[in-house]
């Protein structure tokens, strides 16, 4: 096997084993990162035969990627923009299963959409109910109609403003509720704080990750899908319902 790290320069020390140690890859975060050590990384993964997950590049970063693109890297933006992908090896297989990305309202769409193509770039089908906040809530019950046929084996639940969704939610469905605060909203606990307090303070049972967290939400999702290096066997089951890890 080889070593666990793959340094990159001065700059970076590319973890090449945490598929296999913990059930998601490495997601290199674009956002702060210079070009060159950006560009340096993902060639680096490449001549490594893996492939990437990058999340949030800037303008002038996707412009330096869809370069590295016409020069014959294996790379793709999606989402808009907020995720691109360098096919090829992930170091970690998955389950078959569905998650169900839920948004408040169209303003938290963006953020779903960035999990959605990160967890079908990992190969789980991914459903969608999308501005079926709490203000009108006969359209969640409608929409959940729909989702469950799919049999989610979680729901991830964008909402800003009062954050109520995934406490309403989570209160419906079976299967486990992520929520996921939003940036949209303003006044008093504006741009999230409101939204992330509001699901904290669920009397429901969701768990919470921070505020426009997309990527971690996915990535959580997706750890419950996740084969067990150790293991032949499936990590999920219980009719596509319930979703659970298996550790030996």
């Amino acid at each position: 096997m080889r070593a666990p790290e793959l340094r990159v320069a001065h700059y970076a020390r590319l973890d090449r084993h945490r598929g296999r140690r913990i059930g998601v890859p490495e997601v290199i975060l674009a956002e702060g990162k210079a070009v060159p050590h950006l560009i340096g990384i993902v060639r680096a993964l490449h001549a490594d035969g893996h492939g990437a997950l990058i999340s949030r590049p800037s303008a002038r970063q996707r412009t330096a990627l869809a370069a590295e693109r016409r020069r014959g890297l294996p790379l793709r933006l999606v989402a808009d923009g907020r995720l691109a992908i360098l096919d090829g090896p992930l170091g970690v297989e998955y389950e078959p299963g569905t998650v169900a990305v839920v948004t408040a309202g169209t303003s938290d769409v963006a953020l779903a959409e960035e999990s959605r193509a990160l967890l079908e770039a990992l190969g789980l089908r991914v459903v969608h109910a999308y501005d079926v906040g709490v203000a009108g809530v006969h359209r969640l019950i409608r929409a959940l109609r729909e989702l469950e046929r799919s049999r989610p084996g979680i729901y991830l639940v964008f909402a800003g403003r009062e954050g109520a969704l995934p406490t309403v939610l989570a209160g419906l469905v079976r299967a486990p509720v992520v929520g996921v605060p939003t940036s949209s909203g303003y006044g008093r606990g504006g741009r999230g704080e409101a939204a992330l307090g509001a699901m904290l303070q669920s009397c429901a049972p969701i768990a919470v990750v921070n505020i426009d967290a997309a990527v971690p939400a996915a990535l959580f999702a997706a750890q419950g899908f996740a084969r067990s290096p150790r293991s032949a066997g499936p990590v999920r089951r219980s009719g596509g319902r319930a979703w659970t890890r298996r550790t030996g």
